[in-house]
């Protein structure tokens, strides 16, 4: 990417998409097109068509979907499937047909199914049945990598798929009805120590183990694969290390200075056993994370903190 390219973020409100948009902005690149999901509904194939053509971009970074944890992706499985798939259908094609130099698509570890070994390869793809309460999401991302690799064989075009890990950050999701693991924990852990609660309730056994890489460096590792990786197969992104949820609690725990009681609700679920990614093809393209799990937890509980407000609407 030149320095003056014309670079469309799609969901740069998000916690990707704005961590994409400070790295790049970090990297004195300027001119950035960005559109909020008012200005651009991406289900609207017409409205994405008419952007297209008319701003051209030269790189897209796809960070734009419907997201959410296991509660959500269970209940919402028809708008966790459909959303998706027509977001990223609508946005990939208009990319091709606007002859965009470089798209970058970004997916979920979810897309991997349930019982893989571990870590988890890039080739482990479609080798076995998904986890049941993300599969509709799992199954829209996995569509995304696919369309990205039938362009790249029927076109030639170069868009690539990255696989992120659990991410956490900036500007995270902490509506407890739909948000993510860590987020859900700190702004949990944070009411009860205002409350003084004797207690924090923590769903399932904590015994599955996850991964967590901080956004910031997701944004570093896009923008090295976007200037660095043409190839046709998916790229994991993470750390390459994971903890117990029961680690993850009591570091949440400690950051927050909640200093009560954790009690595990064990009839709810636990989700996959474990997710780790196996980032050895990244490590070996020259990048690796640089912002560990207790700084990363306590740069978010900061955040929460300053933002309060804004994320407990």
């Amino acid at each position: 990417m030149e320095k003056g390219s014309k670079i469309y973020i799609a969901g740069h409100r998000g916690m990707v998409g704005s961590a994409i948009a400070r790295g790049l902005a970090k990297k004195g690149f300027e001119n950035i097109v960005t559109r909020t999901s008012a200005e651009l509904d991406l289900r609207n194939q017409q409205a994405v068509v008419d952007f297209f053509a008319e701003e051209k971009p030269d790189y897209v970074f796809l960070a734009a979907a419907k997201v959410g944890g296991i509660l959500a992706n269970n209940i919402y499985r028809a708008e966790f499937l459909y959303d998706n798939l027509i977001m990223e259908s609508n946005v990939i094609n208009s990319a091709h047909v606007n002859g965009v130099k470089k798209l970058m698509f970004l997916g979920s570890s979810c897309i991997y199914p349930k019982l893989a070994p571990q870590p988890l390869r890039e080739d482990y793809l479609l080798t076995g049945l998904l986890e049941e309460t993300n599969e509709p999401y799992a199954i829209a991302k996995i569509a995304g990598i696919k369309l990205c690799e039938a362009y790249h064989d029927q076109y030639g075009s170069n868009f690539i798929s990255v696989m992120p890990t659990n991410l956490y950050g900036y500007g995270d999701n902490y509506d407890l009805n739909n948000s993510h693991v860590l987020p859900a924990l700190i702004r949990k852990f944070h009411e009860a120590k205002e409350e003084n609660k004797p207690f924090v309730e923590a769903w399932g056994t904590g015994s599955p183990k996850r991964e967590f890489l901080f956004a910031d460096d997701l944004a570093e590792a896009c923008l090295f694969l976007m200037e660095t990786y043409n190839g046709r197969e998916l790229v994991n992104i993470g750390t390459g290390e994971d903890l117990a949820i029961k680690e993850l609690t009591e570091l949440v725990a400690k950051t927050t200075g909640f200093e009560g009681e954790i009690k595990w609700d064990t009839t709810k679920p636990d989700g996959t056993p474990r997710k780790l990614m196996d980032v050895s093809k990244l490590h070996g393209l020259g990048w690796k994370h640089t912002i560990e799990l207790p700084e990363g937890v306590s740069l978010a509980y900061q955040d929460f903190l300053k933002n309060q407000e804004i994320y407990t609407v």
